[in-house]
């Protein structure tokens, strides 16, 4: 798991704050009901920032889909002056119902693809689109598994049209069968990309890095990618006070590639 149930993301940093508002006082429409473009309903969550800077995100959450900790996290976007919209995964199974008690999303996961998930994320893309103030530029932010599908969305034809992409610790290695390895579709890929990555990670080892940055470096795809020595899977919480630093640093780094 990227982090506990009841954990919450970090904060950024106060001086990258809009006007010195915190998350918790900007406004939001909250929990929304989208429809994809193949009719299916899923549960999202949106943060409208108070003073906005013109650029919007799509969440893309862990296995796990739509919790508490990317309501948070879009909160945190839209302190910065950041449209946010976070997504669940589990349109299909539950619609935009909250998932019912025994619900696994462990489960539930292994029959979502990776094209299912671009229709959802192109349905909040086109929200943000159409929401106003106008959000003139749409970013896609992936953690875990959700990285793995914002790499595979980082193409000319996916259906978000993403400005750029980027991924916290996203899986690489062959894993599911409706979700192929970024790695083996690195020349169809486009950029730019962040890629944020722990050095200790054992999910996303660093040779599994090494072999993704060489694969996009031969097809000339603009990234960075960013390894922080010795954090762990999903060093972006604020549980874990060894990575704070790491945490900071991604969030500017984010913030700068997203405004």
């Amino acid at each position: 798991m990227c982090h506990d149930p009841d954990s919450r993301p970090p904060e950024p940093p106060s001086d990258l704050h809009r006007a010195g508002r915190t998350a918790e006082t900007s406004p939001e429409p909250g929990r929304l009901e989208l429809a994809s473009p193949d009719g299916t309903r899923l549960r999202a969550f949106a943060a409208r920032p108070a003073e906005p800077v013109g650029a919007g995100v799509v969440i893309l959450p862990d296995i796990r889909g739509l919790t508490g900790f990317y309501e948070e996290l879009a909160r945190g976007f839209a302190a910065a002056g950041i449209d946010a919209v976070a997504i669940d995964y589990f349109g299909r199974q539950n619609g935009a119902r909250t998932p019912p008690p025994g619900f696994d999303p462990m489960v539930a996961f292994a029959s979502v693809t990776a094209d299912q998930v671009s229709l959802y994320a192109a349905a909040a893309a086109a929200f943000l689109r159409t929401a106003g103030p106008a959000v003139d530029r749409v970013f896609t932010v992936g953690f875990c598994a959700g990285g793995r599908i914002a790499y595979l969305n980082a193409t000319a034809d996916s259906p978000i049209r993403a400005a750029g992409t980027v991924a916290f610790y996203g899986v690489l290695r062959p894993w599911h069968p409706g979700m192929p390895s970024p790695v083996d579709l690195a020349d169809s890929l486009r950029g730019p990309i962040l890629g944020l990555f722990g050095g200790a990670d054992e999910v996303v080892p660093v040779e599994q890095v090494d072999a993704f940055d060489q694969a996009l470096a031969s097809a000339g795809v603009d990234h960075e990618f960013v390894v922080y020595p010795g954090a762990t899977h999903g060093f972006f919480d604020p549980s874990s006070e060894r990575f704070r630093a790491a945490s900071e640093d991604a969030w500017r780094r984010v913030i700068q590639f997203i405004s």
